[in-house]
């Protein structure tokens, strides 16, 4: 049973439902790009420049073998590569690919896209105030950068789609 109830909702359910919806939107974007979310949030971090194998992993949330087998599955499909880290000889930092670069904006592009649509129904102050609630939120709770938004200045925010 559907319930779209325009009732007041507590913090904490109307920001899960919140979640629900971005995370359904993100999930439809994935799928429509033939990849996982996984796949996806780490070309999108790959955007602004190759990382090592432990930032990868601590950004991502993931354990050490679970991003060598992500990395190495992105490899596969010729994504990601590994290139030698000029700091330190012995180890390796992952950086796009030109296709994995190319998949990664068309990605990013159409996902920013969809996700900015959903406060349309608010005016452009309350996307505004939106926008700037959010990002103390996501500064207050340390979020990793796993999605920027490089057409924005972060200190500007961005409230038009």
């Amino acid at each position: 049973m559907e319930e779209y109830a325009d009732e007041p909702m507590g913090m904490g359910t109307a920001l899960v439902r919140t979640a629900f919806l971005v995370d359904t939107v993100y999930s439809d974007a994935v799928r429509q790009f033939d990849l996982t979310v996984q796949q996806a949030q780490l070309l999108c971090v790959l955007i602004p420049k190759p990382f090592g194998m432990f930032e990868l992993a601590k950004t991502l949330g993931l354990a050490k073998s679970s991003i060598s087998g992500l990395v190495d599955r992105c490899e596969k499909r010729g994504l990601v590569r590994r290139e030698s880290d000029p700091g330190d000889g012995r180890a390796f930092r992952v950086a796009l690919t030109d296709k994995g670069a190319q998949l990664a904006e068309e990605f990013h592009d159409e996902t920013t896209k969809r996700v900015a649509d959903l406060p349309l129904g608010l005016s452009v102050e309350e996307r505004e105030l939106l926008v700037g609630l959010l990002t103390r939120v996501v500064a207050d709770n340390h979020v990793p950068v796993v999605f920027t938004d490089s057409g924005c200045p972060s200190a500007k925010g961005c409230t038009e789609s």
